[in-house]
């Protein structure tokens, strides 16, 4: 009996040793085994915009090109680069010798047109009416002696002195001499045609408006500022020669400059006039301006490798500091939300089109569905799957994947 019992107190003896050598086991492989490094981020009430950045160009609203209106000289330039000036001021003048000569020539033109037009509409000119009117005259003449000439043969027939054949004679001669003047008169009053006094009317239309632009461009010798603004290109100087329609200075009111941006095709249906813009200057990285959408894209264009949308931004305020063809970053808020759940966007992953986290629970990471909002490059809005102060995987330090059933250990 008492041998008995001594062996069952040896089997639980063993027993007890086995499943303390268990126990032992896992308790150093749980203390022994490498935890995976991980960061985590803390789920956040705040608010949240989405927003789109992009490079844009900045122009004036109002842009003034002044160009060379002929191949002449430059005589003098009064402005530099830069400097604001008033409405009508001068900014160079050129030579206008062969401007003048153009007006001269145009001049000319027109009185011979318009002495070709006075022409048709008074029958010729003063020579021809003169020569018209003599021929009238001479052949009213003709027809009076040629009816003298019947009448007195009428009367010598009746007393037998002349015969039948002689009075029908000159019957044919006062005939002839009625149609001579009856052309003679058509010919000194419709000396033109309807087709002729166009022809006329259209050569003095053409001739005035040759005039018209040889004085414009006369008159553009003289440059002139056509706005109040700052002068902020010039491409010539005295004695230059400019060969005709060259550049020679831009201006414009630098308060009133605009951006025009260049959107990536699939972010231009995220657009919307109105829209508030964000407008940043490498050169002035300590300024900010702000501005909003005026004109949404009307097509996609190829601009170097992109496919992009051109978008009007109107800056609001503007003071001229930013300067015409300067390129800037834009930043467009497409839409803002107060007061939501937000994680960083690197906490976000997705399987077959649906979103997921790593939720930190203990030392373990739980894979949780969760139903996303608003995003922007840094953030992402949590709709449902979260609660504010859960604690969420953002990656490892490692460079290893996560996943679940791996320990981990949280890492700054």
């Amino acid at each position: 009996m008492a041998e008995a019992r001594k062996q069952l107190d040896r089997r639980w003896l063993w027993l007890g040793a086995g499943i303390l050598l268990v126990v032992v086991f896992f308790l150093v492989r749980e203390l022994t085994r490498q935890r995976l490094p991980v960061r985590i981020a803390t789920v956040t009430r705040d608010a949240l915009a989405s927003t789109i950045s992009t490079n844009g160009r900045v122009e004036p609203e109002a842009n003034y090109e002044i160009h060379s209106p002929l191949a002449t000289t430059v005589k003098a330039v009064y402005v530099q680069p830069g400097d604001q000036v008033p409405a009508g001021k001068i900014l160079m003048v050129l030579d206008d010798v062969e401007a003048r000569a153009r007006v001269a020539a145009a001049e000319s033109g027109v009185k011979t047109a318009q002495a070709g037009l006075e022409a048709v509409l008074h029958h010729g000119t003063l020579e021809q009416r003169q020569t018209a009117a003599a021929d009238v005259a001479s052949r009213r003449l003709d027809r009076d002696q040629a009816k003298r000439d019947l009448e007195a043969l009428i009367k010598l027939n009746s007393t037998g002195a002349a015969s039948q054949s002689e009075v029908a004679a000159a019957r044919q001669r006062l005939e002839a001499a009625e149609a001579n003047l009856h052309a003679a008169e058509q010919s000194a009053q419709s000396r033109y045609s309807a087709a002729d006094l166009a022809r006329a009317q259209a050569a003095l239309d053409d001739a005035e408006a040759a005039l018209t632009a040889a004085r414009a461009v006369e008159a553009q010798t003289t440059v002139r500022a056509p706005i109040s603004g700052t002068v902020y290109s010039l491409n010539t100087a005295p004695t230059e020669f400019a060969e005709s329609g060259k550049l020679l200075l831009e201006m414009a009111d630098l308060r009133r400059d605009r951006v025009r941006a260049y959107f990536d095709e699939p972010d231009i249906g995220r657009l919307a006039v109105g829209q508030q813009i964000l407008i940043k200057w490498d050169a002035k990285p300590e300024l900010l301006w702000h501005g909003h959408i005026e004109r949404t894209p009307v097509s996609v264009i190829t601009y170097g490798t992109r496919n992009v949308g051109e978008v009007l931004v109107a800056i609001d305020g503007g003071d001229g500091t930013l300067l015409p063809d300067t390129n800037v970053t834009v930043t467009v808020t497409t839409s803002s939300q107060l007061d939501v759940l937000n994680i960083p966007r690197e906490a976000l992953f997705s399987q077959s089109g649906k979103p997921y986290v790593f939720r930190v629970i203990g030392n373990d990471l739980v894979k949780t569905p969760v139903v996303t909002g608003t995003l922007n490059l840094t953030q992402v809005a949590i709709v449902s799957g979260l609660n504010e102060g859960d604690k969420v995987a953002t990656g490892t330090t490692s460079g290893q994947p996560l996943q679940e059933g791996i320990p981990i250990k949280v890492v700054q």
